[in-house]
């Protein structure tokens, strides 16, 4: 096989793998906000969870659980309904809307 050769097959390779990223599905965090829980806020607590939600390609989330939480229960079950009903710029699978996981950090701070 000739350099020559070598080099296109190289290529060839990077070039398909580029098609077969997933890119996340997205949401817009300024217009989508969980309501403080009344019991959080009178017991001051603050803290981030971590969550993954599985969006549909129209952008409706499908499924969801919480990844790490923020150490209040509370506080992890606001995020998680507040976000699951917020609609999802959908993700893409080789170039293709498609159903995707995405995670999202909500931070809970007074």
């Amino acid at each position: 096989m000739t350099k020559h050769s070598i080099s296109f097959i190289a290529a060839a390779l990077l070039s398909t793998s580029a098609f077969s990223a997933e890119v996340a599905a997205v949401f817009d965090a300024k217009n989508c906000k969980a309501e403080y829980p009344k019991a959080s806020l009178l017991n001051e607590e603050q803290g981030a969870v971590s969550m993954a939600f599985l969006v549909s390609p129209g952008g409706d989330v499908l499924d969801s659980k919480v990844e790490k939480s923020s150490g209040f229960k509370n506080l992890d079950k606001a995020a998680l309904k507040a976000i699951s009903a917020c609609k999802f710029k959908p993700g893409t699978k080789d170039g293709a809307v498609a159903q995707t996981w995405t995670k999202v950090d909500y931070v809970w701070k007074l």
